[in-house]
């Protein structure tokens, strides 16, 4: 396992004591190990806690090392070659010229070793559909910031590529660094605002639920929850739960995103965040083939939203692409600007695309209305019918936002497309990025005269599209998107 004579390399053996301090290895038979560890007499006291203790411990030591005396590495000219496995050997090669990325995190186990984990991203991913990164788990920290920067190959523009966005030369000096955002404590009061950092404290709290009912009764702690009688104590525990839902999200998003800052250094984009897991993503510009600006209801209620690169061959896109985790939408806008041209204003869809969303939003209610009505008159039994139609009236604002979201725009350099209601994300492309078009049509849309126009790229969710766009400017559309190649589309 050599590249043009390159030794292999080994990661620190300190890595060893991490994985077996964190059950890396043997985590996966913990599934296993307990229900056999019950079925022996795992309620019969601390002792039998204990012993399933240290042969984990054991058994996940021995499993570290052997993990880590089978790895090796080999960071070559042309390629990066990683070998593993200890029965069946696994060797995998990575061309240079195919990185897309490469993250450096550092946990706080790996920060008091002065280790670091090394993730590279590749164009191609692997032939099972996993892996589709390569990890050193373990370097040090100073050949992990080597890694870093040798890695990303700079490159000139192949065929497919804008002629005008050459990559840039390799400087003789460390370039400048041009700060393009830095994360404000106070856009952590959105966080409550967010869905994914909602779940973190539900998730933290399932986990402690799932360990506590794991644990032996003989070891487990009694706790009896407080008993709530009358409404005014249901609705001070639900304050309650909110307030300590929206401390928990805050808290969630200042671990993730403690230290925020996004650099623009030479011909890369360097992303560092985090409080316990620090994280240094560095993301190549001639990479990126447009932005998404995603902002959920309540976002757009406060004029915040998110900012995400679409890379090509990027893996954990929604994670590592993340170019403005929280912030204020004029700057999100700001620095989806200075990424992909704006295509201009976007253009509303037709009247049968309203039409469509407002049938969607009020049938339901219309259906319960009905099925209350029935109701009413053999039973006498209204509450069904008053709820239908409170859900038909409501659908009516809902139906319409639904439509107000929807948008394109084509420009001489890249395209938009916008969509979602809940969540709503407009996703600004660049023209190269298009690998092809794909264009949807229901019966009930072909009657209506619209159609959905789904832009293939190879980025991002690989797909965006444009619904209910008006039939006739289907062909317009993706001949100003990507080309007159896409005028052989028919509707």
């Amino acid at each position: 396992m050599t590249d043009a004579g390159s030794p292999p390399r080994r990661i620190s053996p300190l890595v060893v004591l991490v994985h077996t301090v964190t059950f890396r290895q043997a985590r996966q038979a913990l599934g296993i190990a307990l229900p056999i560890g019950a079925a022996v007499g795992f309620d019969g006291g601390t002792t039998t806690v204990v012993v399933l203790a240290v042969a984990v411990t054991l058994a996940s030591l021995l499993a570290s090392g052997l993990s880590w005396w089978r790895f090796a590495y080999v960071d070559g000219p042309a390629s990066v070659v990683v070998t593993r496995g200890l029965l069946a050997r696994s060797t995998r090669t990575v061309p240079r010229d195919r990185i897309r990325g490469v993250e450096v995190e550092t946990p706080l186990l790996h920060r008091l070793l002065g280790l670091v984990r090394v993730r590279i991203d590749a164009a191609a991913g692997s032939a099972t559909g996993q892996d589709e990164e390569v990890v050193l788990d373990g370097v040090r920290r100073a050949e992990g910031e080597r890694l870093r920067a040798g890695l990303l190959v700079r490159r000139a523009p192949g065929p497919g590529d804008d002629a005008t966005v050459p990559g840039p030369p390799e400087p003789a000096a460390p370039p400048a660094e041009e700060v393009l955002a830095r994360f404000d404590r106070r856009w952590l009061l959105y966080a409550p605002l967010v869905g994914g950092y909602l779940a973190v404290p539900v998730a933290a709290l399932g986990a402690l639920l799932r360990l506590l009912d794991e644990l032996p009764r003989s070891v487990r702690p009694e706790i009896d929850g407080p008993e709530v009688t009358g409404p005014a104590a249901a609705a001070v525990a639900v304050v309650v739960v909110l307030v300590l839902l929206a401390v928990g999200s805050i808290v969630g998003a200042a671990v993730v995103n403690w230290g925020f800052r996004l650099v623009r250094r030479g011909g890369s984009l360097v992303a560092v965040r985090g409080l316990l897991t620090r994280r240094h993503t560095e993301l190549e510009v001639d990479r990126i083939r447009g932005v998404t600006v995603t902002a959920g209801l309540g976002m757009r209620w406060v004029r915040a939203a998110r900012v995400s690169a679409l890379v090509t061959g990027l893996g954990a896109a929604q994670r590592r692409g993340q170019l403005l985790p929280l912030g204020p939408r004029d700057l999100a806008e700001e620095l989806a600007g200075r990424l992909a041209d704006d295509p201009g204003p976007l253009r509303a869809h037709p009247a049968a695309a309203r039409r469509r969303r407002l049938a969607r939003a009020v049938t339901p209610g219309l259906v319960v209305a009905g099925a209350g009505a029935v109701a009413t008159a053999l039973a006498g039994w209204w509450p069904l019918l008053v709820a239908g139609a409170a859900l038909a009236v409501l659908g009516v604002p809902l139906g319409l936002g639904r439509y107000a979201a929807l948008g394109h725009a084509a420009g001489p350099r890249s395209f938009a497309v916008r969509g979602g209601w809940l969540v709503q994300e407009r996703a600004v492309l660049q023209k190269r990025a298009v690998v092809g078009w794909q264009v949807r049509q229901s019966p009930f849309q072909r009657r209506a005269g619209v159609a959905t126009v789904v832009a293939c790229v190879g980025a991002g969710s690989g797909g965006y599209a444009a619904v209910d766009v008006a039939a006739d400017d289907v062909v317009p559309f993706t001949r100003a998107a990507s080309g007159t190649w896409a005028g052989a589309l028919e509707i």
